[in-house]
């Protein structure tokens, strides 16, 4: 199955949404793979928001991202990184469709609650990035056979 990495910002901790959000993952079927709480580092961001570290706006992002504690989580299932973008929503929470977690949980640009990866290179590059290959647990919950017809399920 594909996988996928989402981080629960700053935004989600403080506003109290990440069980919340975790249910809307688990309810879709989507298979938790590792989940670990920590402290983002200005050197992991840095990496991390590569593309973006010469816009105007980063130092706020950085001061944003860095603002407490984060969940950063490994989901997997069935094109999962387009499921977890399609159930994330536009970027920006005024643009979010309600139902969406950014439409339901947010109303801003930047303080749009949760990251998640955007391609399979970007999933595979962020996951080696937040977490040890041990921290990655393979294994398929009794459920699944009741999420995918056993056509789908690779």
């Amino acid at each position: 199955m594909e996988k996928t990495l989402i981080i629960f910002k700053p935004s989600a901790m403080e506003r109290g949404f990440v069980g919340q959000i975790i249910n809307r993952f688990q309810q879709k079927g989507l298979v938790i793979c590792g989940i670990k709480m920590m402290r983002l580092s200005e050197e992991l961001l840095r990496e991390h928001y590569a593309h973006l570290v010469d816009k105007s706006f980063f130092p706020v992002l950085l001061k944003s991202m860095m603002a407490s504690p984060v969940i950063v989580m490994c989901l997997a299932g069935k094109d999962v990184i387009n499921v977890v973008r399609l159930m994330t929503g536009a970027t920006n929470g005024r643009d979010a469709l309600p139902g969406t977690i950014r439409g339901d949980f947010s109303a801003s640009n930047q303080e749009n609650v949760i990251h998640a990866s955007s391609s399979p290179e970007d999933a595979a590059a962020e996951i080696k990035r937040f977490f040890k290959d041990e921290e990655i647990f393979e294994w398929t919950p009794a459920n699944l056979k009741y999420v995918y017809s056993e056509l789908e399920i690779d």
